[in-house]
């Protein structure tokens, strides 16, 4: 039997959509096959591709694939809005809307509404933690725990993302991302901390944190210094780095080599931890 067939008989996919404004969303929910003994962690996966490219389809080669084979969360993935039609903020609507919709519809989906997460890579990471910001300042829905991956937070050129012509990801294709994403805002002071989370200076009462990236990529520094803000301010937060070699997107790309594996167990390992230790129940509803 094929590994692709394996895989089918560990999850199921479900998709749905919802209605965002004036268009539809769609949704592709991960579950569990069997009795998971009671309602699941819930993760919001956000995906990667810049602000521009990617499908909720890239949620199969992703960290999340496995917190649902391994650790029965139901994971939701939306198809948000791609700056190459629409700039910011209308994918960051579409991704709080399914995180809206997770809370709201909780007990129907099967997931635990006081254990709430969210997840992403690369610029899947940069929405995961601005989603922490807007749903914080919102106070309408509570997120328990986040795992933004190489996340992709800053438009300002930074030590590692300036200069740099690594594989994959680099100045060039970083710069062409973030003016597709903010139009005429790309480096000025209009930008918003919801666009760019390295602007926001108030770390405070944001959710436990961990997150993985190379010491190579540009994202490396933003990323550090992410986890930083968030330890001054009380947070619970951890980063592992990996060598310089580590290109943007490396464990997705070469899956198999020993660091990959050794990332994606210490990953598996941080959210094992999550899943017993961080709850978040959800605010009264507003009358």
């Amino acid at each position: 039997m094929s590994r692709k067939k394996i895989q089918r008989n560990l999850f199921l996919t479900e998709k749905r959509k919802i209605r965002v404004g004036k268009h539809m969303l769609q949704l592709r929910i991960l579950r569990p096959v069997g009795e998971t003994g009671g309602k699941a962690t819930g993760v919001l996966w956000v995906h990667g591709g810049g602000y521009q490219s990617g499908s909720s389809k890239d949620v199969y080669v992703t960290r999340a694939l496995s917190l649902t084979v391994k650790f029965g969360a139901i994971v939701v993935s939306p198809d948000y809005r791609l700056s190459r039609h629409h700039p910011y903020p209308a994918g960051l609507q579409d991704c709080y809307a399914a995180l809206l919709y997770m809370k709201n519809h909780a007990n129907e989906l099967g997931i635990r509404e006081d254990q709430i997460m969210v997840g992403g890579e690369s610029a899947g990471g940069g929405m995961c933690a601005a989603l922490c910001m807007l749903a914080k300042d919102q106070e309408e829905v509570n997120i328990a725990y986040q795992m933004p991956l190489y996340p992709m937070l800053d438009d300002r050129d930074t030590e590692s993302s300036r200069d740099n012509h690594q594989r994959n990801w680099n100045t060039k294709k970083n710069h062409k991302a973030w003016k597709r994403y903010l139009r005429e805002s790309w480096g000025t002071d209009l930008v918003s901390y919801y666009a760019a989370p390295a602007r926001r200076t108030d770390y405070s009462g944001l959710p436990p944190c961990y997150t993985y990236v190379g010491r190579g990529e540009p994202f490396y520094q933003e990323t550090a210094d992410y986890v930083e803000h968030l330890k001054a301010a009380g947070v619970e937060a951890e980063m592992d780095a990996y060598p310089e070699e580590w290109f943007h997107a490396y464990d997705l790309l070469m899956p198999l080599k020993k660091v990959s594996q050794e990332a994606k167990a210490k990953f598996e390992a941080h959210f094992a931890d999550a899943q017993q230790r961080f709850f978040a129940p959800q605010p009264e509803q507003k009358s």
